[in-house]
Order: structure tokens, then C-alpha cells, then sequence
């Protein structure tokens, strides 16, 4: 071997070496990435959850309230019609604040980094093909 076909191999290790790395750094990247994106999903199912519990607090308040002078008043309309309306809007609004937090919390769990291995399985792959064979 001579001196220029040594001084090429060693670039060309290098080169890899740079490469190799870069990757690494890549990967690594991609993977907080993703699982940034997965905790914010969970943060935000979290608080909306605790506002469906907070409509829920209130809206049976509002239906203790309803029931407590519907007894009082058994016979005539007076003022717990209006209380059961707003018990029924909390309610409704605790429905759809829970429903909205079940969707992003099963969206969001397991917080896997799924691009990332995906990635890295791909490049695995590549790198262990046998020279001049195309994908």
C-alpha cells in the first residue's frame, strides 16, 4: 500500500467517523423532538381533564341545589327549573372536556420515540447491505 492510498483510507475513515456521528447527533435530535411533542399531548389532556372535573364539581352542586328546592317547591315551577338547566350545561361541558382529554391522552401514551427508531432501523439496515446491491 502507498503513502497516497494510505493518506485516502484514513480520509475516508474520517469521513465516516463524521458522518457516523452526525447521524448519532440526528437521531438523538429527532428523538427529544418527538418526545416533546408527546408530553405537551399529555400536559394538555391533564388540564383539560382536571376542567372536566372542575364542570363536574359544580354542575352536581347545581343539581343538589336543583333537587333541594325541587323538594321544597314539589308542586309549583319556581326557581330550581333554572338550576337544573345550569346543571345540565355543566354537565354537558364536563361530558365534552372529558372526552376531549380521553382522545389526546391515548394519542399521547406510550411516549415512544417511533420516528427515530424507525430512522435508525433504516439506516441500520443500509449500512449492512452488501456493496454495490440498491435498496
Amino acid at each position: 500500500m502507498t503513502d497516497q492510498q494510505t493518506s485516502e483510507l484514513g480520509k475516508a475513515i474520517q469521513e465516516v467517523a463524521e458522518r457516523s456521528s452526525l447521524l448519532v447527533r440526528e437521531e438523538i435530535a429527532l428523538a427529544k423532538a418527538e418526545l416533546t411533542e408527546k408530553a405537551s399531548g399529555l400536559a394538555r389532556g391533564a388540564a383539560i381533564g382536571t376542567s372536566a372535573g372542575i364542570f363536574i364539581v359544580f354542575g352536581l352542586i347545581y343539581f343538589l341545589h336543583f333537587l333541594a328546592l325541587g323538594f321544597a317547591d314539589l308542586i309549583g315551577a319556581g326557581a330550581w327549573l333554572g338550576y337544573l338547566v345550569v346543571a345540565g350545561v355543566l354537565f354537558l361541558l364536563g361530558g365534552l372536556a372529558g372526552f376531549m382529554a380521553a382522545r389526546l391522552f391515548k394519542r399521547s401514551v406510550p411516549p415512544t420515540p417511533q420516528m427515530a427508531i424507525e430512522e435508525a432501523q433504516l439506516i441500520k439496515r443500509t449500512l449492512q447491505q452488501p456493496e454495490g446491491t440498491a435498496r
